[in-house]
């Protein structure tokens, strides 16, 4: 079986490689880079399975090399792992919101680092969970094999996260979950993230929804539900 290449922007030399012999000894393949600058240019002519970046970089910051990398046509579907300090969660937030898959905090454990690693290229590599060609709300599409969600005849433009939480959500119309259920379903069990970060995602989700943002339902003191038509 081939190696998975991971690729990790780090300027702290000493967690560099900790990452790098920790993943290597998991049986990755991983490369370091210790710049924005260099990182992007690694990644823009490489082919790679997932990155991990540090937040807090010299240079061009961690939050402006995931836009940019997302904005990637040929790149954006490789899954990055964003490493933060603890306690940044405006730059968690930021960082979903732009396209990132994960994040850990630093300190952190080498075995958790792993773990989150081996749980983001699983769930990239699994098939989408609905076995529909596409899901139809009167003038709202959503296409779950192609990861597409469509308005009347134009495109809607989503982060990975977005469209997990719409189409499972749209899957049961009428049904209520929890920020837990949804966190769950999207990111694996027990996914390190706030109540927060799901209702900022609801926020931006919504607002690409326009007109049609009425379909997501907010339960006080609930969750969400999909609106039953």
């Amino acid at each position: 079986m081939d190696r998975k290449r991971i690729h990790v922007i780090e300027d702290e030399a000493d967690i560099a490689t900790l990452i790098q012999y920790n993943l290597s000894v998991a049986g990755f393949d991983v490369t370091c880079s210790n710049t924005g600058e260099v990182g992007l240019d690694y990644i823009k002519n490489n082919d790679l399975d997932l990155i991990l970046l540090d937040l807090m970089l010299p240079g061009i910051e961690g939050l402006e090399i995931c836009r940019q990398f997302k904005s990637m046509p040929e790149k954006k579907h490789i899954p990055i792992i964003m490493v933060t300090a603890r306690g940044a969660e405006g730059d968690i937030v930021r960082g979903l919101e732009l396209g990132a898959d994960d994040y850990v905090t630093k300190p952190f454990s080498p075995k958790v680092l792993v773990a989150r690693v081996n749980t983001v290229l699983r769930r990239i590599g699994q098939a989408p969970s609905s076995d529909k060609d596409k899901m139809d709300f009167g003038d709202l599409v959503i296409h779950p094999k192609k990861h597409e969600v469509w308005i009347e005849s134009g495109k809607v433009d989503l982060t990975r996260s977005e469209f997990q939480i719409l189409q499972f959500l749209a899957e049961k119309p009428g049904w209520v979950f929890t920020r837990s259920q949804i966190v769950d379903a999207i990111r694996g069990d027990h996914y390190a993230v706030t109540d927060r970060t799901i209702d900022f995602q609801m926020v931006g989700l919504r607002k690409k929804l326009g007109d049609h943002s009425e379909l997501i339902e907010t339960v006080r003191g609930v969750g969400y539900r999909f609106r039953d038509l």
